[in-house]
């Protein structure tokens, strides 16, 4: 029982990566209307950020988190304005932001194989939090209080900007339509761009933490964030960033229960498996509504 019980501990330290990242893809999804295959190359540099500044310049883990998550953010708004929004100018739907997507994908993953030279490096073990303590009778490592500290923080802070605040309500409206939210005062152009930040700094923060959980940092990290933040949004119902959350855990909890009592070598199979199911039999996921579906837009 101990063994189950720690079992789902690190199994919810590792979703709550994938939530993380889940939420900040879903943003983007919902309110730019792009299924943004570079996404996962955000999460990439803000984890190669990182550690450029912690190994090489010596700036402390924190400090150069935030810095990590303002990169990704910027690098995403500089993306939407030069991939996306000349689509969205003249009025491309879902897949030519798509396939761009997949241009920029291939330019920034390109990127940073020539900047780490296809090497995998670690945080300097001096500078990145280390060690764990007991919790409730198990064993929970600092890393992992980061993931779950990081989920909780997007998750709230974020659920409460977009149905809270009028920058929450102004991004709804862009995302249900980008027109009828200019004859109601918004700005569209800046809602975007606010959007298009918040999505690529979430990533970086979850490429962070994910370097973190794993102790290795290459230039394909994002790669494999980006299948389990799809499945994320997913699951947990699109639109709805407390299900992604839920949908995260989810498929950290069933992978880590996978690789412990069935098989390590199935666990990715998990969430294909369970991507398949909910696209089948629940497209709109948990807690998302059929409605809410309708709302994606180019």
């Amino acid at each position: 029982m101990d063994v189950l019980a720690q079992q789902i501990l690190n199994g919810l330290a590792l979703g709550s990566v994938y939530a993380v990242f889940g939420v900040g893809f879903g943003l983007m999804l919902a309110t730019l209307g792009v299924l943004n295959a570079a996404h996962g190359t955000f999460a990439t540099w803000g984890a190669l950020t990182v550690l450029y500044l912690v190994n090489d310049v010596g700036l402390g883990f924190w400090p150069a988190l935030v810095l990590g998550v303002l990169v990704s953010g910027v690098m995403a708004v500089i993306v939407d304005f030069v991939a996306f929004q000349p689509i969205r100018r003249r009025g491309g739907d879902l897949l030519p932001a798509l396939i761009t997507s997949i241009g920029v994908w291939i330019f920034l993953l390109a990127a940073a194989r020539m900047v780490t030279g296809a090497t995998t490096s670690r945080y300097s073990p001096d500078a990145a939090p280390s060690g764990s303590f007991d919790f409730l009778g198990l064993t929970l490592g600092r890393t992992q209080l980061v993931s779950l500290l990081a989920v909780a923080v997007v998750g709230v802070g974020l659920h409460t900007l977009l149905h809270r605040t009028r920058v929450g309500a102004a991004m709804r409206a862009v995302g249900h339509s980008p027109m009828a939210a200019s004859l109601g005062g918004v700005n569209p152009v800046l809602v975007v761009a606010v959007t298009a930040f918040l999505s690529g700094a979430v990533a970086g923060l979850a490429g962070i933490t994910m370097g973190l959980n794993t102790s290795t940092v290459n230039f394909m990290l994002g790669e494999a964030l980006l299948l389990k933040g799809f499945a994320a949004v997913i699951i947990g119902g699109f639109g709805d960033v407390r299900g992604t959350v839920v949908g995260g855990l989810l498929i950290g909890v069933a992978e880590v229960l996978t690789a412990q009592y069935v098989s390590g070598s199935l666990r990715d199979a998990v969430t294909f498996g369970l991507l398949l199911a909910f696209l089948v039999f629940r497209p709109r996921g948990l807690f998302g509504s059929a409605a809410s579906m309708q709302t994606v837009r180019a």
